[in-house]
């Protein structure tokens, strides 16, 4: 009798786990160089090499569906990075380091995936979404790592007004956003970074940010 996986043939589940595999891979490719809304289903299913245009829907369902799954697709190692370097400075109160929790992770998971990368760009495609945004919100706020991050930021940030404090926040997000995914375009171009390694860029945004977060407040007038 042949063996069967959840109804299905090992043969059969493999080919299927190589499709949706092959439809995240193109999904994101095409999301980052293009943006999430020009980017069809049927697209992304002729680009991905599917005879059916229509798979994109049966393995993904929605849009939505299917950018939570490209960041999943990424996620688990990222998280991974994230804790490794939360356990290293539990109990800092330098708030370099916890920026370092912050930004580290990413740059370390694009530099591991070699070049050219895409998710970078990915994800600074889907926050210019109004409702996907909220989907890649919800994603990276559920990870115990971030928040454990952003929770020792907190307890060694100056103390400062409610309203600058919220504004250097949209700031710091923008730069953590745009920074890695204006390297990461560079590279897959060919144009020459003013940092040479992921490393080095990861630095120069660590300081970057924690610059912002330490700088003076101007007394309103």
């Amino acid at each position: 009798m042949t063996a069967k996986v959840q109804g299905r043939t090992p043969a059969r589940t493999s080919r299927a786990e190589a499709t949706r595999e092959a439809i995240l891979a193109t999904a994101e490719r095409l999301f980052a160089e293009h943006g999430v809304g020009a980017v069809s289903n049927r697209r992304i299913s002729e680009a991905a090499g599917q005879g059916n245009t229509a798979a994109v829907g049966y393995h993904f369902g929605t849009k939505e569906d299917l950018v939570r799954a490209i960041v999943r697709r990424h996620s688990a190692e990222v998280d991974r990075l994230r804790e490794e370097r939360v356990a290293t400075v539990a109990g800092s109160h330098d708030v370099r380091d916890w920026v370092a929790c912050l930004v580290r992770p990413m740059t370390e998971h694009l530099d591991a995936l070699g070049s050219p990368t895409w998710f970078a760009r990915f994800a600074a495609q889907v926050m210019t979404d109004p409702v996907l945004r909220e989907t890649v919100a919800g994603e990276s706020l559920g990870s115990a790592s971030l928040r454990q991050a952003l929770d020792g930021l907190e307890t060694c940030l100056p103390t400062m007004p409610a309203a600058v404090r919220a504004e250097r926040g949209s700031m710091v997000r923008q730069l953590m956003m745009h920074v890695p995914a204006e390297r990461e375009r560079a590279l897959a171009e060919g144009v020459t970074t003013p940092r040479a390694t992921w490393h080095e860029a990861a630095t120069g945004l660590v300081d970057a940010v924690t610059g912002i977060w330490l700088a003076p407040v101007t007394p309103a007038r």
